[in-house]
């Protein structure tokens, strides 16, 4: 049983982590992660299976580090914005300081001069760790419904 302030701080979590994806804070998006932590963007056809392919798999904050480095530096790309609409969580799990707890997002991306488009749309898996600087993600997965992503993803979900 999760207690109420515990559930408003995983809501809390969840909407400023859409919050700074959305403003393209990549340096803050870090801050959402444990220093050895999971964040992977994969097919729902292959999570369910267990296959491990995946579109985006970094497995450290030294890894999401450089995802922040690259998307800022080196990514060439046609500039986007993205917009997150994020489900209320639902806690799986609440065992001391580990949440588990998925909530189901859809992604929309406007092109400059361009309609919004539905981009992505799936659910997130979270393990979250209660930590002294607040809640933390241990793990992220999206987990996304479509087979196809229209061109490639430079963002994170």
């Amino acid at each position: 049983m999760t207690d109420s302030q515990a559930y408003f701080d995983l809501m809390r979590l969840y909407a400023d982590y859409a919050s700074v994806v959305d403003a393209a804070d990549w340096d803050k998006w870090v801050d959402f992660f444990t220093e050895e932590c999971e964040y992977k963007v994969q097919p729902r056809e292959n999570y369910e299976r267990g296959f491990p392919l995946a579109t985006l798999s970094l497995l450290s904050r030294g890894m999401l580090k450089d995802r922040a480095y690259g998307i800022r530096e080196t990514l060439f790309h046609d500039p986007y914005y993205q917009r997150h609409v994020v489900g209320v969580p639902l806690v799986l799990k609440h065992d001391g300081d580990l949440i588990v707890s998925e909530a189901n997002y859809a992604v929309f991306r406007t092109k400059l001069s361009q309609d919004s488009t539905v981009f992505n749309v799936g659910r997130y898996l979270d393990r979250v760790r209660i930590t002294p600087l607040g809640l933390k993600f241990e793990s992220r997965l999206c987990i996304y419904d479509t087979e196809m992503i229209p061109n490639s993803i430079i963002y994170p979900i």
